[in-house]
């Protein structure tokens, strides 16, 4: 866990540890139970978004701008799941706290470029959704399928380099005294504070991703809804204006159970014991994409009435072949 070797960047010499420790949940008993659990939220989450992005791909009435953002949903929150609870399961149930310097890097990467990508998905799919209430006649023009495509890669590429310039400080970092992180996975914040060099870059960085991740998203979803607000109160009819409600509230369960558990997290800061925080950073990445499939799969019309055809298909089919 101590050994270190010394290479030479740019004419200073910096201090890489060949491995970091990953300390994980302290003085807490049988916390072999909760990374199961992890790992069993692991599996649902696994089984219900790749249902989700089998039912959008094989049904041509989901080919729409809003289910290419939920796709999008899908798959980064398939991804951010993958690149967490798996390592983690090899980290703290077989005990392999342990991770080498370039895998610990890469590791930060792609936890942070999914959850990156789980938070712009939610402001995308807020955009959306302001469009289509706000201003429905114009909805067809202004939120096409290319657009939305365009929108998707333009936030796959922000958010990749986001990270990936975070990565590069990092790696420009003396790891000359401590090498455990205090934390489940390489977390960026207990990552930098171990260098003994100069790691203002990284303290930027750190704000800057909070800002992106969590307070703008925040914002701009909340205008979204405020403007949402005044154009449902212009509606005359109870009956229209209530189903246009019902098209926004499983978007906005799922900003409140991404967001929620973050944002109190973020405003206690420094003053949350370690333990605490793992354990809501934990559930805030991995619970979401466990709900996210359910929620749209119980709250969305669309996407009820095309699972109610895909099976009333495979009844069919099963029928004819007896």
């Amino acid at each position: 866990m101590r050994t270190l070797n010394s290479t030479s960047f740019l004419n200073t010499t910096l201090v890489r540890p060949e491995f970091f420790f990953i300390s994980g949940l302290a003085g807490i008993p049988h916390t072999k139970y909760y990374y199961m659990f992890l790992c069993f939220v692991y599996t649902l989450s696994l089984l219900g978004n790749t249902f989700v992005m089998f039912m959008i791909y094989t049904d041509h009435c989901l080919h729409s701008p809003k289910y290419i953002a939920v796709f999008n949903l899908a798959v980064s929150d398939l991804c951010v799941s993958t690149a967490l609870v798996p390592q983690l399961i090899e980290t703290f149930l077989f005990k392999s706290q342990l991770i080498s310097y370039e895998a610990c890097l890469t590791n930060l990467f792609f936890v942070f470029w999914f959850l990156f990508m789980q938070s712009f998905t939610l402001t995308v799919l807020s955009y959306d959704r302001c469009v289509a209430i706000c201003f429905p006649l114009r909805y067809s023009e202004v939120v096409t399928d290319k657009s939305m495509l365009v929108i998707t890669t333009m936030t796959w590429i922000i958010a990749g380099l986001a990270v990936l310039i975070a990565v590069t400080f990092i790696s420009r970092l003396s790891f000359c005294k401590s090498t455990v992180i205090n934390s489940y996975f390489c977390d960026h914040g207990p990552m930098f504070r171990l260098g003994c060099n100069d790691n203002t870059p990284s303290y930027v960085m750190s704000w800057t991703h909070a800002i992106m991740i969590l307070w703008f998203p925040v914002l701009f979803i909340m205008g979204t809804y405020i403007c949402i607000a005044r154009a449902l109160l212009k509606i005359a009819v109870a009956l229209e204006r209530l189903k246009a409600m019902q098209t926004c509230t499983s978007h906005l369960i799922l900003v409140s159970v991404f967001y929620l558990p973050l944002c109190i997290n973020a405003a206690m800061g420094s003053s949350i014991h370690p333990n605490v925080r793992i354990f809501s950073t934990s559930l805030a990445l991995v619970l979401p994409p466990m709900l996210n499939p359910i929620i749209y799969s119980l709250k969305t019309e669309e996407f009820t009435e095309s699972i109610k055809k895909f099976y009333r298909r495979k009844i069919l089919v099963a029928v004819r072949n007896k």
